[in-house]
């Protein structure tokens, strides 16, 4: 197996000084993903390098990516970490296959080809997908450091057709059964899954999405007189419901759905049909505007908050969505588009009703019906007020840099107790 690897970051040129520095050993993250602008996984994986390693060092991230035809975006630098991508030439099952038993030795040798020794790394990042046995073993015992695990999620088997079924999800579970058995420290995207870990003995430190706020522009949507941009951007899956937006928006009156756009970025009509709850009859009967944009780039999305009124985002209560935390939030408060939503996992914490959010009543299509119905009542001067205060939120609570001092503390040698 002939790997090709890419560094694409080094020095940024900041405060923080060069990319390694002798006698300061700095975390290790490794990913297996579209790092780092790829999906939400990537941008948490992103955020959480940036904000661990302690001034004057940078993160390291060895990132494999996947065999899917993509490619790496050619960028000169990714401010905050040193990465290096890794690349493996075929896309046959069998090379994917050797390619993932082998990773950990693959990240090792494009480590020790880059000057990387045991004694530089403080600590080993792994999402929790990445918690195998024999990650585990080849990194804990050949780099002789912590091993922490980040755990974003806790799938459901109801969000799989298939159940206990499906590989995805008894490959999840089972890296959840060895994170609880063999590391002492995770990073938990919310409470109810930090209890998750800590009532097994685990030290938690809970991080939601993280975003960066300097690369939010100011939003510019156009005034309330001329009708309400509303926007999901996501691919919905069996986690968001997106039947239940658009049941909504079918009943509000006729006069009210003529003034309610409503675009869907991430998925295409066909897709959502397939692939999410949607029940696509109901669209034949609305009068309101409905776009399907499919998958479009995350500068795309960008500009997409930066024009909507409200991002919409409605989830079952309980299971994977009490377990997690939708990362579209922090980005939409980034943008200065306020939310409407019902809540979830910890977004009470975060997001109130009537200030950076409206907070629907529940999740039914009568709830998604309100909430619209009290939008189109704001005036704009009412929404600039929500959005001043999203980003004034989002800045406080979200940005990588606020949790700077929480996360190099808990990564560190002395851990929580640092």
């Amino acid at each position: 197996m002939n790997d090709q690897t890419t560094v694409l970051g080094t020095d940024n040129g900041t405060h923080d000084g060069p990319a390694r520095r002798a006698g300061q050993p700095r975390p290790l993250l490794i990913g297996h993903y579209r790092f780092p602008y790829g999906d939400a996984t990537s941008n948490r994986l992103l955020q959480l390098a940036r904000c661990a390693a302690p001034h004057g060092t940078h993160t390291l991230v060895v990132n494999d990516w996947p065999s899917d035809g993509s490619a790496p975006p050619q960028r000169d630098e990714v401010p905050g970490i040193e990465l290096i991508t890794l690349r493996t030439p075929g896309g046959n099952r069998v090379t994917r296959m050797s390619a993932r038993l082998a990773r950990p030795v693959r990240v090792l040798r494009a480590m020790r080809r880059r000057g990387v020794v045991r004694g530089d790394v403080s600590v080993v990042l792994l999402p929790m997908a990445m918690m195998t046995l024999g990650n585990w073993a080849v990194l804990r015992f050949a780099l002789r450091c912590p091993v922490v695990v980040d755990a974003s999620e806790r799938h459901d088997r109801r969000q799989f057709r298939r159940g206990w079924l499906a590989p995805y999800f008894v490959r999840h579970r089972w890296s959840t059964f060895l994170a609880t058995r063999l590391v002492h420290r995770v990073i938990a995207v919310s409470t109810t899954l930090g209890g998750y870990f800590e009532r097994r003995g685990l030290d938690v430190l809970v991080v939601p999405p993280q975003v960066d706020c300097d690369e939010f522009a100011e939003p510019r949507p156009s005034s309330l007189t001329g009708g309400l941009r509303l926007l999901y951007a996501g691919t919905p899956g069996r986690k968001d419901m997106l039947d239940v937006i658009l049941r909504g928006i079918s009943r509000l009156s006729p006069q009210d759905q003529a003034r309610v756009r409503l675009t869907i970025a991430g998925v295409s009509r066909q897709d959502a049909a397939a692939l999410s709850d949607l029940d696509v009859s109901v669209l034949d009967s609305m009068s309101a505007e409905v776009t399907f944009l499919g998958r479009v780039p995350r500068d795309t999305v960008l500009t997409l908050l930066s024009e909507a009124h409200f991002s919409l985002l409605v989830r079952p209560t309980g299971g994977y969505a009490a377990h997690g935390f939708p990362s579209k939030v922090p980005e939409s408060l980034s943008a200065g588009c306020p939310v409407m939503l019902n809540y979830t996992s910890d977004l009470a914490a975060y997001v109130r009703d009537g200030v950076e959010s409206l907070v629907l009543d529940g999740n039914g299509p009568e709830d998604v019906q309100r909430g619209i119905e009290r939008a189109l009542r704001l005036r704009d001067e009412d929404w600039a007020a929500m959005s001043r205060a999203a980003r004034r939120t989002a800045r406080e609570s979200f940005d990588h840099r606020a949790w700077r001092a929480r996360v190099t503390a808990f990564l560190g040698p002395t851990g929580p107790a640092s």
